[in-house]
């Protein structure tokens, strides 16, 4: 009898990919006037060690992909084992969200399906350049944010909406949108064979990097609104600081690409991701921290 999961399967969870994502969670906690522990601990689990890698999983059953994917530069064959254990993980994930409320609990059951649009063939949402990038964009930052911000400081997602809570999801989704087509540049080959149309396909190499620089620049702008309008324009300059490493990453591999287009690859990509998200953990941690 094949052991389930089978040690393919649990790799293809990704967890450490999780982290990546680690930033929108820390804002929201940062910006939250009050922190509940138990909802603030249980959107933490459910997220990143659950729905997160729960999806991951889903999308690697489908995509069977052969080449290198996020943290993976040679995954493992897809098996059946993927299938169920995506949906056990998510499961799992959706109780202890239970325990950050039932709002909370009903964001992550809608991130789950709206991850299975994205994949499944019959929906392959991930099959249109546009469509693919609004649901990445809208769901793995606001999104995120605005649940994980209700659920941590107890207040109504339907109801208490505002400026500043607008806004600051609306920099998340820039931040996650800025690094999403530069996680697909060295994917085009087989994206194509597989019937993918995705957003870098759609803009090319360089069009990949130039749409990535001006949402990561409007993000920045946005952010900068956000403080001033919190009267903390203060804050905006450690962002600057933080954003120094990305800038250099990205114009390294920028320029390198302009001269070879296989710089477009899984190395570079990797590297421009963990810099980005490391930068931008360490500029949300640091407003957490410093709060008064």
């Amino acid at each position: 009898m094949k052991r389930f999961p089978s040690r393919s399967a649990f790799l293809h969870l990704r967890l450490p990919f999780s982290l990546f994502l680690l930033p929108i969670f820390v804002f929201a906690l940062s910006q939250s006037p009050i922190i509940n522990i138990v909802p603030t601990v249980a959107v933490f689990i459910s997220w990143h060690f659950f729905i997160y890698p729960a999806s991951n999983c889903y999308n690697s059953y489908f995509d069977k992909d052969e080449g290198s994917i996020a943290l993976l530069k040679h995954p493992p064959k897809v098996d059946q084992s993927l299938f169920p254990l995506s949906l056990l993980v998510e499961l799992a994930g959706i109780i202890i969200a239970v325990f950050a409320g039932w709002q909370f609990t009903i964001a992550v059951i809608c991130y789950g399906i709206f991850s299975k649009l994205y994949s499944h063939p019959l929906t392959r949402l991930k099959k249109y350049p546009i469509i693919s990038f609004l649901v990445v964009f809208v769901f793995q930052g606001a999104f995120v944010y605005w649940s994980s911000y209700s659920a941590i400081s107890d207040s109504n997602i339907m109801i208490d909406w505002n400026t500043k809570y607008f806004l600051a999801g609306l920099v998340c989704s820039c931040l996650i949108g800025a690094s999403y087509p530069l996680t697909q540049v060295y994917q085009h080959t087989e994206d194509i064979k597989r019937g993918d149309q995705t957003l870098s396909i759609l803009l090319g190499i360089k069009g990949s990097f130039l749409f990535s620089a001006i949402l990561f620049i409007s993000g920045a702008i946005i952010l900068f609104i956000y403080w001033q309008n919190l009267e903390k324009s203060i804050n905006f300059l450690p962002f600057i600081v933080f954003s120094i490493p990305i800038g250099l990453v990205f114009t390294g591999w920028l320029i390198r690409v302009f001269k070879d287009n296989r710089q477009a690859n899984f190395k570079n990509m990797s590297r421009m991701t963990f810099t980005s998200s490391l930068a931008m953990l360490s500029y949300f941690l640091w407003i957490f921290f410093s709060r008064a």
